[in-house]
């Protein structure tokens, strides 16, 4: 399989190497630069959203069928070259979706989201403006899960505006092929999986630069 982690076999400029410092400096286990053309989109991924539904369907303006397309996604793409990629390791314990980890697992997705923000910032601060990134997991449950809607579904303002995003795989993206093209290892964890089973959980995170 085609290995696209440019962090070592590319000398990148040296803005785009600041990113993936930052993404490590944040908090992310493992972070590398990526082609954009590299990035698979695919229908299949959002069919997954609902076949079987996933409870996050529908419920908020993040997540499908309220949010990008992946071939308005796709169109995007086109106008961009670079991105940073980036993953963190999370006990199998915590992801394994159990009412005795909840408080864990709500902080282990929070934490990829303000990883995503910080990283879209600096590169719009550094004259990128046109960086936008995307997180894991459905921002409803993972900010909003004790608030009876998504404020922004409504069509009034969000209240993590500046936190809340797509996930990953919410617009087409299928993430455990990019891992795999790192080089890294991903674990599929189902409704029913046993954290005993599974060597940890891995959540991931993507910010298309310019």
């Amino acid at each position: 399989m085609k290995k696209v982690c440019l962090a070592e076999e590319v000398q990148p400029a040296e803005d785009l190497e600041r990113y993936r410092e930052k993404a490590l400096e944040l908090g992310a286990d493992r972070a590398c630069l990526i082609a954009v053309s590299e990035i698979p989109v695919k229908d299949a991924v959002v069919l997954k959203c609902q076949v079987p539904r996933c409870f996050g369907y529908g419920v908020c303006a993040n997540c499908p069928p309220h949010t990008l397309k992946p071939a308005e996604l796709r169109e995007h793409l086109r106008n961009y070259t670079w991105a940073v990629f980036f993953t963190k390791d999370v006990p199998a314990e915590v992801i394994v979706r159990d009412k005795t980890t909840i408080k864990e697992r709500v902080a282990a997705y929070q934490e990829i989201y303000k990883i995503v923000s910080e990283l879209e910032s600096m590169a719009f601060y550094d004259g990128n403006y046109l960086a936008f990134g995307l997180g894991a997991g459905s921002c409803r449950h993972t900010f909003c899960g004790r608030e009876e809607n998504c404020l922004a579904l409504d069509g009034k303002k969000c209240r993590f505006a500046l936190l809340a995003r797509p996930s990953m795989e919410a617009v087409g993206i299928d993430v455990f092929q990019m891992v795999a093209q790192a080089g890294w290892d991903i674990y599929p964890i189902g409704g029913g999986a046993k954290a005993g089973e599974v060597p940890k959980g891995v959540l991931a995170g993507l910010v298309v630069i310019r």
